[in-house]
């Protein structure tokens, strides 16, 4: 599909209100669903920039079901995500990282026509020490009634199912990476005037990574052919740089616009891998693809993969197209874990 020409400095709205004329048959609905997830991430994003002063810096004490401890800006965004979703009349059901089940729409407001994915607060263990962190997000269409009470089959869906996917980071500024059937764009956030203007026009990834990206201390649990292509990445000719900050969509963000492949294998302890599929592993490979990137689990497609459980996990390679076609070739031929 032919999209709107845009030029540097458009804003969010504007982007989204002529991608919708744009596009046959639209409602408006997915238009008023991008500004609920806009503003959700702003109003993180100033909550992240004065974490300290708002006393929002440690723990809640709490474990969520993911077995990790919970950050109280972890349950911020959360909340923020679920309260910004739940009434406008766009969303049916959230599946978020930090929720042991779905979140359904409730009862007093219209069951919409989306599914929304999302991880609220990716790399939250660096919050504390003031490192990159960001919020993950993938969107579905519905394939229960509209209007009707939302199932788990609206959200247990394969990856190539997304109608949009999008990351929002905070770091020395604040960017929202958006990615619909009209391709990737970059929008970067004015705090002085509350909007997000267009500043990554037509994200394309190199084909050719100039960084790998992984956490090497468990690399001695990792399947051979994972250890061998890291291996290979550190060859002088092929003159790659290691970076590895510790925040999935950080390091996704960097390795997108420079070119990279982030690798996560699976381990003897972790044979399934570690990163949530749904809201993790299908927003990216999503994003990667339409910006001609690549994704696999190792052995297949991450985007073919059908879940089986709202918080399933998944080995991920992911980036520049041929460096992922590399890794998962050598991969594929390693017995499983």
């Amino acid at each position: 599909m032919t999209a709107p020409q845009f030029e540097e400095g458009t804003t969010l709205d504007r982007f989204l209100m002529e991608t919708h004329r744009a596009t046959p048959g639209a409602t408006g609905q997915f238009v008023n669903l991008m500004q609920s997830i806009a503003l959700s991430g702003k109003m993180i994003s100033a909550r992240v920039n004065r974490a300290g002063l708002a006393g929002m810096l440690g723990g809640t004490g709490d474990v969520n079901i993911q077995g990790e401890f919970v950050q109280k800006l972890d349950r911020y965004a959360n909340e923020t995500f679920i309260r910004a979703l739940e009434h406008r009349g766009h969303t049916c059901m959230v599946v978020s990282e930090e929720e042991g089940g779905v979140v359904r729409v409730p009862s007093q407001w219209h069951s919409g026509r989306y599914v929304v994915t999302v991880d609220p607060l990716d790399g939250s263990s660096n919050i504390d020490v003031n490192a990159t962190i960001g919020t993950i997000f993938g969107v579905f269409r519905r394939v229960t009634p509209e209007g009707e009470p939302a199932t788990d089959a609206d959200g247990l869906r394969p990856g190539k199912e997304l109608i949009a996917a999008g990351y929002i980071v905070y770091g020395s500024g604040t960017v929202m990476v958006l990615a619909t059937e009209y391709g990737v764009n970059g929008f970067t956030l004015d705090p002085s005037v509350g909007e997000f203007f267009l500043s990554h026009r037509d994200i394309r990834t190199p084909e050719r990574a100039k960084i790998y990206s992984c956490n090497e201390a468990y690399s001695e649990a990792w399947q051979p052919g994972a250890r061998e292509f890291v291996r290979q990445c550190k060859q002088p000719e092929r003159k790659l740089t290691a970076r590895y900050i510790g925040s999935l969509v950080a390091d996704f963000h960097r390795n997108l616009l420079k070119g990279g492949v982030f690798l996560y294998p699976a381990t003897a302890d972790n044979p399934e891998g570690k990163l949530r599929l749904l809201y993790e592993g299908f927003p990216l490979a999503f994003i990667a693809e339409m910006a001609g990137g690549a994704a696999t689990n190792g052995r297949e497609r991450i985007l073919d993969v059908v879940p089986s459980e709202l918080h399933g996990r998944t080995p991920l390679v992911i980036g520049s197209k041929l460096d992922v076609a590399e890794a998962t070739a050598m991969m594929a031929e390693d017995p499983q874990l």
